[in-house]
């Protein structure tokens, strides 16, 4: 038996697609418009919770964290940045995997608290890479330094979260399960 079934690869391609797809696309001009960085998180972190909820499986949201950037950076040389999201994807695979998956998926308050606490500082620190290593001086003093910079991002992971949560709540009470554990 593989490690990861075709099924989860699959829902990994599709995530992993429409992360940096959409990052490359929408998130720039959300940022021009309105000035604040969350959408890159509310589009991740909502991607890597159906991800982990799906696979159940330590390196899945790390692979989808590599395959977006690279999609990223094919649509966007010049979104380097977009390494911090990186390391973020693998912190979220590292610490649901602490927690343990049937921990955090037991029950919809316990999937909840989980993703949302896990997507938040999984963003934070994304955040704070992006503004220490990636932003110029003056922008970054507007936000308060690094950590303001980690601050916006943990809201932008706080939503995604919840968005997240929220998807894996409404397919589990309308009985979509998962269909590599099932088989």
């Amino acid at each position: 038996m593989t490690y990861l079934g075709s099924r989860d690869v699959a829902v990994m391609a599709l995530g992993a697609a429409l992360w940096g797809v959409l990052n490359a696309i929408f998130s720039p001009i959300f940022f021009r418009i309105f000035g604040i960085p969350i959408l890159c998180d509310l589009i991740g972190f909502t991607t890597l919770t159906i991800i982990v909820w799906w696979t159940r499986k330590l390196g899945a949201t790390t692979i989808v964290g590599l395959i977006a950037t690279a999609i990223n950076f094919l649509l966007n040389p010049a979104g380097t940045h977009f390494l911090g999201f990186t390391a973020a994807s693998v912190v979220f695979d590292i610490v649901e995997k602490l927690i343990g998956y049937q921990n955090s998926f037991r029950n919809p308050i316990n999937a909840f608290v989980s993703i949302v606490t896990v997507s938040t500082l999984s963003a934070t620190i994304a955040g704070y890479i992006i503004g220490t290593y990636f932003m110029v001086g003056p922008a970054l003093a507007m936000w308060g330094g690094a950590w303001g910079w980690a601050g916006i991002h943990g809201v932008g992971g706080l939503i995604g979260g919840a968005i997240g949560a929220s998807l894996i709540s409404a397919l589990t009470s309308r009985g979509v399960l998962v269909v590599s554990r099932v088989e």
